[in-house]
């Protein structure tokens, strides 16, 4: 009975590691931070979460969610994510999502260039981010 209990602990533990975390402005790495505001000088009044080791920054708009972009800890550039509407999309992803996730909708949608340059899309689906390439063909689950 230990055993279980203390493998079920384990598991939320790790459920609550893998998803994104608030965190407060004063934990966020000074590194992180200022990298944010030489990039991104409007983003006075970011809020952070950690993610996967990383320091995600969010502002703007009504939900002050329609900018992100992640950091290292470091300070290096990640991505960028500015939120779009469903409609602007490329077509072939309902295409997909209907086909694959029956009778579900897309939630939030992002436009997503990474530190390279390379344009991908996500779309949130039952809370879930799915990944597509610019052209719109499926890359991955997140």
């Amino acid at each position: 009975m230990k055993k279980i209990i203390l493998s079920m602990l384990l598991v939320i533990v790790l459920i609550g590691v893998a998803h994104a975390q608030k965190v407060k402005n004063t934990a966020v790495p000074t590194a992180a931070k200022a990298a944010l505001l030489k990039k991104y000088p409007t983003a006075t009044k970011a809020t952070w979460e950690k993610e996967k080791g990383n320091y995600e920054a969010n502002w703007g708009g009504k939900s002050g969610e329609d900018m992100s972009v992640q950091f290292t800890p470091d300070g290096t550039f990640i991505e960028q994510v500015v939120a779009i509407p469903v409609s602007e999309l490329p077509a072939v992803v309902a295409v997909y999502i209907k086909q694959h996730y029956k009778g579900a909708k897309i939630t939030e949608a992002g436009k997503v260039t990474d530190a390279k340059g390379v344009l991908t899309y996500e779309a949130e689906v039952k809370g879930k981010d799915l990944i597509f390439d610019e052209k719109g063909t499926f890359i991955k689950q997140d």
